[in-house]
This record gives structure tokens, sequence and C-alpha cells, in this order.
């Protein structure tokens, strides 16, 4: 029985943990570089998640009887500062991310609905992400357990199954004879369709760091391993349970993204696809082909429900880490209410106001899948910003503490964490310098919009916690120990 709890809860934390790191809307952006998007992958993955994996074990059971997560272990490398500022940046970094899942939630409703032409409709998308965010806030306001019920089921029903039937269905295209859009191209010669064989780039035309923008959106995509550190103490063993977690939520979410892109990649030409709403053109073409168009609402309901769980995956950890930034008198007292149920409303109402404000640029932007993707690199702008602060602690923490108990450590001792540490930093700072430039292959338009858009959006995330710690107040950490003082007081008398 002790080791059936073992792997029960080393499996909760892993689909946790692949409620935070995949996300089924990144399969039509991979897939619309074609063959190339393998060679997208494995820099994301050996590049960046399995050193940030790897890293993240080593701090979070290093810091197991801690709590912040991110915030504690950059805290102990540069102090509280940098610590505030790197938990902002992840948890802000949501705000900025929620837009895109919800939007990518509102293409599959509409296919559901039977109307797929209202995934291109910008209204449409905002109005349904704004009121798909107000339920899942509801959801939060009910507490971790709440969080955590709708977050596991939502991930395998909503991320695992469709995952694994478009993988199955990608298959079966390919093995009954049909044109594979990757290796083919569709020409119109005296009015008929002909397939022309095309030569499959494995490595990105590069002509400019333009063409490889799509790195800074595909690297996000990975990211988020380190986000249920947070619940790393609610493990019994969590010095050896959390890394394998980490481990087995990276090989799960490798396979679920190179084969789900590649299947994407089979049937729809990157001319043809939405990045909203490209899954499920992809599930439609092949459904429909089987004779099994009944299955389209089945699966676009699947697939919401997946991306609402996504949201709810995300509100817990990196707020988590917020409430513990405001208990240690580092952010205003404010911001560490809570209601009876434990969630912290106050967070919640600023997200909420913050992530309606976002939204509203699908009600601005004329191209769907252009709003998508300025919102999808201006949240790996921020990221990206957290995980040099993360890596860089990490090799700091090796060298200014040498002796601190670290029951996983990256292997191969200081040479080891600055190889694996140094790989995920310069990977880190490529993708991030690279989602300035705007992408070649989207009708952008006005390219210096784009820059200030995602610079701009950047600079004032960053500056918040800068001014935040700059006007620090002594009363802020006298509130929460008088806050503490009297809990302690109320539990005595008890």
């Amino acid at each position: 029985m002790p080791a059936q709890r073992k792997n029960v809860a080393i499996s909760t934390m892993a689909l946790m943990t692949v409620g935070t790191v995949v996300s089924l809307n990144a399969l039509p952006m991979m897939a619309a570089e074609g063959l190339s998007l393998i060679f997208y992958i494995l820099f994301a993955t050996f590049i960046f998640l399995l050193p940030a994996a790897m890293v993240s074990a080593e701090l979070g059971s290093a810091f197991a009887s801690h709590k912040g997560g991110v915030y504690t272990w950059v805290k102990a490398a540069f102090g509280p500062r940098w610590g505030f500022v790197a938990i902002w940046m992840q948890w802000v970094q949501t705000l900025a991310w929620y837009p895109t899942i919800l939007g990518f939630s509102a293409a599959s409703l509409a296919y559901c609905l039977g109307d797929p032409h209202l995934a291109q409709s910008g209204l449409y998308t905002g109005m349904v992400s704004i009121g798909i965010y107000a339920c899942a806030t509801a959801v939060a306001l009910s507490g971790t357990e709440a969080v955590n019920t709708l977050t596991k089921y939502s991930v395998f029903v909503g991320t695992l199954v469709p995952s694994l039937f478009i993988i199955i269905l990608g298959l079966l295209w390919v093995d009954l004879g049909n044109p594979v859009a990757f290796l083919e191209q569709s020409v119109q010669v005296g009015g008929h369709t002909v397939h022309e064989h095309v030569h499959p780039r494995f490595f990105p035309h590069f002509t400019g760091l333009g063409s490889v923008t799509f790195l800074a959106g595909i690297v996000l995509m990975f990211a988020g391993v380190e986000v249920q550190s947070v619940q790393a103490t609610a493990m019994k063993k969590p010095e050896r349970d959390f890394p394998i977690a980490m481990l087995l939520a990276a090989g799960i979410a490798f396979i679920i993204y190179m084969l789900g892109s590649l299947a994407v990649a089979a049937v729809l030409s990157p001319q043809e696809m939405s990045l909203t709403a490209g899954l499920m053109q992809a599930f439609s073409l092949i459904l429909h082909k089987f004779d099994l168009d009944f299955m389209v609402p089945v699966v676009a309901l699947l697939i919401t429900f997946g991306g609402v769980g996504n949201v709810m995956a995300w509100v817990s950890g990196p707020s988590k880490g917020m409430l513990q930034t405001a208990r240690e008198g580092e952010a205003p007292p404010l911001l560490g209410r809570e209601n009876k149920a434990g969630a912290p409303v106050v967070l919640l109402a600023i997200q909420a106001v913050i992530v309606l404000i976002l939204s509203s640029i699908y009600f601005l932007v004329e191209n769907v899948s252009v709003a998508f993707f300025i919102l999808t690199t201006l949240t790996a702008s921020i990221y990206l910003a957290m995980y040099l602060l993360m890596f860089s602690a990490a090799i700091w923490l090796r060298i200014t503490m040498p002796d601190l108990p670290r029951p996983y450590r990256v292997p191969g001792g200081l040479t080891g964490m600055f190889f694996i540490g140094g790989v995920g930093l310069l990977g880190v700072a490529f993708a991030f310098i690279v989602g300035f430039f705007p992408p070649h292959n989207l009708p952008i338009g006005n390219p210096a919009l784009y820059v200030g858009l995602v610079a701009g959006g950047l600079c004032t995330f960053l500056a918040i916690p800068l001014l935040i710690q700059a006007f620090k107040k002594p009363q802020w950490r006298l509130a929460v120990e008088a806050e503490n003082s009297d809990s302690i007081n109320g539990n005595n008398g008890e």
C-alpha cells in the first residue's frame, strides 16, 4: 500500500505538471512550421525543458520545506527584491497567457456550436474568452481542492485523450494513402488541383532572426515545469518523489507535442492553418474523411474543457508564490488576503481586470491569429525573463551554498550544474532575443507596432515589481507579524 500511495502521489503531481506544461493550442503553432517543427521541439526539449526540469527538481528538493517556489529560490540566491521580481514575472505572464488559451478554447467551442467561422471573429473570441475566465475564477474562489480536482480531470479528459486521438487519426490518415501536407503542396494547373512533392526542410529557412521568432513561442509552450514545485511539500517524500514526477511530466509533454503536432502538420498546410482553430480544423478534416462528423462537437467540447483546465492549473501555483511575498512583507499585505476557502481573493480580482484588458486585443486586431501570436510572444518574453533568474540562481547557489542539503542534485557536481544550467540559460537568452523580431510568416502589418507592443508590455510588467520594491514600507512586515501573532494567540486561546 505505501508503494501504491507513492505511485499515486507521483502520477498526480506529474498530471498537475502536464496541465501546466502541455497546452493543445501549441500544436497548430508548431505544425505551422512543417517538418521544421522537429527541430523546434528538439531544441525546446533538450535546450530548455530538460534543463528546467532538472534545475527546478534540485531547487524544489533543496527548499521542499519552504513555500513560495521560484520566489524562495531566487531570494536565497539574490535577495528578496529579485525573488519578488521572479515570482511577479511568473505570476504576471499567466495574465498575458490566459487570453491565448482562452482564445483557443473559444475557437474549439465554435466547432461545438456548429459554426466554425465564429473562430475567426474577434468579437466572438473576445466575449467567450472573458466568459470562460469568469467561470474559471468562480471555481478558483472555491479553494485549492476544487482547482486541483478540476485540473486533474481536465488534463486527462481534455488534454491526454484528444492528444492520443489526434495522433491515432494522423497515423490512419497517412496509412490510408492521403496526401501528407508537409511533404506535398497543392498547385492549380489548367483549372485542376495537382499535388506536387516538396523536399521537407528539417532546419528552419534562416533569413534573419525574424525567421525563427516562433522559437520564443514554442519554448513558452514547454514552460511551467517548475510551477507545481509549490505543491511539493504536500508529498510525503518530496526530495525523492518530486524529481521523478518532473521527469515523467517532461517525457509526456515531449511525446504529446512531437506526435500531436506532426499529426496536424500531416493534414493541414501552413497556409490554411489558423493558430487558434488549427487543431479543430485537423480534427474536422480527418473525421469527415472517415464519416465521423458527428464526433466533431464532442471532441471540441473535450478540448474546450481541457483549455479551462489549463487555466485552472495556473491559478494556484504562481498565486501561492505571490501570497508568500505578501506574508513576508515584500508586497502590500492587501495581496495576501484570502477568503474562507483559502483562495487569494485580491490577486484573483487583479488578475480578472488585467485579463479583461488584454483579452480586448481580440476586439482591436482584425486577424485573430496575429492577435494570438502577439499575446504569445509577450507572454514568452515575460516568462523567459523569469527563467533567466531561475537558472542564474541555481548556478549561483551551487557556488555560494555548496553545503545546502539537496536530496536531488543535477548530476556531475558543480561542472554538471554549470553545463546543464548554462545550456538552459543560453537557450532562454536566445529565445528571449528572437521574440522581439517580427515573424516573416505572419501578416504582422506594422513591424514597429509589433515590437512596441512586445517591448512596451515587457518593460511595463518588469517596472511594476521594481517600483513596488522601491516604495516598500516597513509597515508591511509589521502588519504581517501582527496578523501572525494574533493567529497564534487565537489558537492558544482555543
